[in-house]
């Protein structure tokens, strides 16, 4: 479990996700994991992959925050991240790496887990997201996933929802590079594609591991009144390496 809120560093200059400390340890438990398990789970409330389009946004302002284009720039887009929230690990790039770079050498070798997962929820909706690791030299053995859910008391507006589909979509991933070509962003080393939702709604996901194997359920709220919702199965697969 990271501490991915109350372990931050927001001093412009030396931003991180996490401070020296939290980021030891999570280092120190990613790379004894993988000698003594099937299955590697790390627990952020923030997801590591986000919609690809609000993963290049972030990434933006955080550079224009930092003086990337100039002080007009940074005050114009200090007010954007704290009206907006802009706080997830794509708000933090050298933590987003960092993360990226611990959860790739806790995959590789013999002894790797079969899956690591990240398990994340804080965004109003579920989905589940796998990365693209054809442009690392050394990428992972283990299936690496983002498993995401926000889970109950949980309903927004159709406005909302078609932000966060239309954040998956190709359109978004191109205009999300224009935003990174302004922010003089080279072009990023990992990309990743959303295999599962969005799913919206009052829902739980559960992940069920039995020795190299693992499944995903998803569950949904269906029905309205006292006593007349119930949860229905509305998603289940096999997330073990082919």
């Amino acid at each position: 479990m990271v501490d991915n809120r109350a372990a931050r560093v927001l001093t412009e200059g030396s931003r991180s996700m996490l401070d020296k400390e939290e980021l030891s340890w999570l280092r120190d438990q990613l790379h004894d994991a993988p000698e003594t398990v099937d299955h590697l789970l790390v627990g952020a409330s923030l997801p590591w992959l986000l919609p690809p389009f609000v993963h290049d946004v972030e990434g933006w302002n955080a550079a224009l925050c930092a003086g990337e284009r100039g002080p007009r720039w940074v005050r114009l887009s200090e007010d954007l991240r704290q009206r907006a929230d802009l706080e997830h690990w794509s708000a933090f790039p050298a933590s987003f790496d960092a993360l990226t770079q611990l959860i790739a050498e806790a995959g590789s070798g013999p002894a790797a887990p079969a899956t690591i997962s990240v398990l994340s929820g804080d965004v109003h909706h579920a989905y589940v997201a796998e990365p693209d690791w054809s442009r690392w030299s050394r990428p992972p053995v283990s299936r690496v996933l983002q498993l995401t859910c926000s889970p109950v008391h949980n309903s927004i507006p159709a406005s909302m929802r078609i932000r966060f589909r239309f954040g998956w979509s190709q359109p978004a991933r191109l205009l999300g590079r224009v935003f990174a070509r302004h922010a003089r962003a080279g072009r990023p080393k990992l990309s990743w594609r959303r295999t599962g939702g969005p799913w919206f709604g009052n829902q739980l996901m559960t992940l069920t591991l039995r020795g190299r194997h693992a499944r995903l359920r998803l569950d949904q709220a269906r029905g309205s009144g006292p006593g007349a919702a119930r949860l229905v199965t509305t998603e289940q697969r096999d997330l073990t390496p082919g």
